[in-house]
């Protein structure tokens, strides 16, 4: 590979003088520049992007850490958080799995958004006290480092129980997310408080995933204990599509038997018959909320915690008793 040594030694000038020419500075007259990088060119050089990331302590480029990248949720997350960066100069890398977290101490990225189980509080509180920018989607951390832009889940889990209630149903089940999961704590945390002030009630809670086969298997549990309608809140839409899933060639009719609710409001959620009661934000406004925070806290012009708000969807997949 051809090095700024070999330019110098060509163009018969100092490696300082290569390197100010490459880089525009005027110290070196436009004639030496002119000369440096036509044997620039002609030694077909290509600038090393490390080295000069090393030199400029930033590369534009922010990571987003998934935990996976299953189901249908994370495509407008990624699109608002790609839109956003794009406005303001960055580009968006895509890192999952817990050997990519080493991108961070390695210095190939100016900041992350976490979104990432595998991340332990520990570890971004490190990063954070080394100086990396992080804004966290599924925790709550308090450094000057780090800035929350986080759903209000609480809200969305009480809406969801309250809409169950208003439509007269008085047994319930959720369907859980999986352990270590924010969301899903926060989300079960409200619904629980919900069932308790609007008790007596029957309640039971079945353990899931966030995904349709944790869905589908706690459809089979509530076929299997059904004595009368029953209503179901799935702390996402993932499990809800797994529910109907498994309902669909049983007796049992969604919206009759068993009246579902879930959270996400993907947009397969509005094609389902009957179509899914859901919790609806803007997945891309999260991202790209995400995004500008992130940029902000970077580049040290006033980023602040953030809430996502969200709102009910009803459907035909809850109905009045």
């Amino acid at each position: 590979m051809v090095s700024i040594k070999d330019i110098a030694k060509h163009a018969g000038v100092s490696i300082s003088t290569v390197s100010y020419a490459l880089n525009g500075s005027p110290k070196v007259t436009e004639e030496t520049t002119k000369k440096i990088l036509a044997v620039a060119k002609e030694l077909n050089y290509v600038p090393n992007a490390a080295a000069r990331t090393l030199k400029k302590r930033e590369t534009k480029i922010i990571g987003a850490f998934l935990t996976s990248f299953e189901g249908a949720f994370y495509g407008d997350l990624l699109q608002g958080m790609k839109e956003e960066m794009s406005k303001r100069g960055y580009d968006l890398v895509i890192c999952s799995g817990t050997k990519s977290h080493r991108m961070l101490p390695e210095g190939f990225l100016d900041g992350a958004i976490v979104l990432d189980r595998m991340f332990t509080d520990e570890e971004l509180l490190l990063y954070a006290n080394r100086g990396h920018k992080l804004v966290v989607l599924d925790r709550e951390l308090r450094h000057s480092n780090i800035v929350q832009v986080l759903l209000d889940n609480k809200a969305g889990a009480t809406f969801a129980i309250e809409y169950l209630l208003r439509m007269g149903h008085k047994k319930l089940y959720v369907v859980t997310g999986p352990k270590g999961s924010f969301d899903s704590g926060q989300r079960l945390q409200a619904a629980r408080q919900t069932v308790e002030r609007n008790g007596p009630l029957w309640y039971a809670e079945i353990p899931g995933n966030f995904n349709k086969a944790s869905g589908a298997a706690a459809a089979q549990r509530i076929m299997d204990e059904y004595d009368g309608p029953a209503a179901v809140f799935c702390l996402n839409d993932e499990m809800a599509i797994g529910m109907y899933n498994a309902l669909k060639d049983t007796p049992y009719r969604i919206g009759e038997h068993i009246h579902v609710i879930g959270f996400d409001h993907i947009e397969i959620s509005d094609y389902l018959q009957p179509r899914l009661a859901s919790i609806d934000y803007s997945e891309s406004r999260w991202g790209a909320v995400a995004a500008e925070q992130l940029i902000k806290l970077i580049e040290g012009v006033g980023a602040e915690h953030e809430r996502i708000y969200v709102s009910l969807v009803e459907g035909e997949s809850v109905k009045q008793r």
